[in-house]
């Protein structure tokens, strides 16, 4: 399984190629690039938060045993505060 930090650092490498292709072409729109990166990266974190909370990763491992305990870790990760 990738971890965290490599797949947040390929999206990074993705969006920066998309910069610099769009860099030279008259009226990039760099506003519209800098909003889809932020929204694809909240999207993946959110979705790397659901993997580790269901998959059995280390971090999530130590103090989530039961199904009772994801549902209540699910809500409180949900949960508009």
């Amino acid at each position: 399984m990738r971890n965290r930090q490599r797949i947040l650092d390929n999206l990074e490498r993705l969006y920066r190629d998309e910069l610099d292709r769009a860099a030279p072409t008259e009226g990039s729109d760099d506003g519209r690039l800098d909003f889809e990166f932020q929204r694809d990266q909240l999207y993946l974190e959110v979705l790397l938060d659901l993997r580790d909370l269901f998959g059995g990763s280390p971090e999530a491992e130590q103090s989530t045993s039961s199904l009772l305990e994801k549902a209540q870790k699910l809500r409180d990760l949900t949960r508009l505060r």
